[in-house]
């Protein structure tokens, strides 16, 4: 890790929540439905001013958008920022931001797919942030599991996950920070300040209409830069929406044999990513991964 990890405060009664969307336009409707569910936990709820707008494919223009982030992150009332969906255009805006004093009132930042920059931005300043799914699946309700997950982390709370076993799980427990996201946004980030793939971590990876064959040469590079036989353990995460290839049926055969001759833990099919169920994961956060031969393994947040 590069400094000292920060966790933002906990979340009370009355705080603000702001909905950004840094990165590709969203149906304001996903967020209109939203905002009753964030409200309905006591918290307030700000839509920054570009969030619902559009500009070709993003939400704004890198102005707008670094506007609303930068204003968000600044805002003391802010304790929240919820991203409304990914896409792509974040990268655009990292040079910025990082040039905020993030560490001075940190807070969280939940979201996946190109949020997965966010969280390596968030990480290179040594600040906790919440792999998670956004206004799409908030505005499903209270009862969603995932969304109880998330609102129990933003007001302290240290998750655990457990989850059932795959065949081509290798079984150990391993503790160390965790790390990861989308693997295509995070490994455009290699030899980048934001650089997350790093020895020692605990890594998730997940993807979403990538072929087999480029996610196999993501993993040759951390291979052969020597990243890859260096992790603490390896959680695989949902791959979707690819065709099996002529080399292989799926790709978790492949990662399993990328990662044969490594002796630290890997769980596979672990419900995180671009899929219903996808877990809140808190990204720098310690934690220990254990992948058991009781068929259940499990995921335990430490403080």
């Amino acid at each position: 890790m590069k400094k000292d990890i920060i966790f933002p405060k906990p979340l009370k009664k009355g705080d603000k929540i702001a909905i950004c969307s840094p990165a590709s336009k969203i149906d304001p409707e996903i967020v209109e439905k939203a905002i009753p569910i964030l409200e309905s936990e006591g918290w307030r709820v700000e839509v920054m001013s570009h969030a619902l707008g559009e500009s070709g494919t993003y939400s704004g223009t890198d102005a707008e958008r670094l506007s609303d982030l930068r204003t968000a992150i600044l805002d003391p009332d802010v304790r929240a920022i919820i991203c409304s969906r990914g896409g792509y255009g974040v990268v655009h805006l990292m040079d910025e931001l990082n040039r905020l004093p993030l560490r001075d009132d940190p807070k969280w930042i939940a979201g996946f797919s190109d949020i997965s920059a966010l969280h390596a931005l968030m990480a290179a300043n040594g600040i906790a942030s919440i792999h998670s799914s956004m206004c799409a699946a908030i505005k499903e309700g209270t009862d969603n599991e995932d969304n109880k997950t998330l609102f129990g982390i933003l007001r302290g709370e240290r998750p655990v996950h457990i989850f059932d076993s795959h065949d081509y799980d290798r079984q150990g427990i391993a503790t160390g920070h965790l790390q990861g996201g989308n693997l295509a946004v995070i490994a455009d980030l290699i030899n980048t300040p934001f650089d997350i793939i790093e020895p020692d971590t605990i890594l998730f990876i997940e993807d979403v209409s990538e072929p087999v064959y480029k996610i196999e040469r993501i993993l040759y590079q951390l291979k052969l830069s020597g990243v890859l036989g260096k992790l603490k353990g390896l959680i695989v995460g949902q791959f979707t929406d690819y065709k099996p290839d002529s080399n292989y049926p799926n790709m978790e055969t492949m990662i399993h044999d990328m990662t044969a001759e490594y002796d630290y833990p890997v769980a596979f099919n672990v419900p995180v990513g671009h899929v219903d169920h996808n877990i809140p994961l808190i990204e720098s956060a310690p934690i220990t991964l254990k992948v058991s031969p009781s068929g259940r393994n499990s995921i335990i947040f430490h403080r």
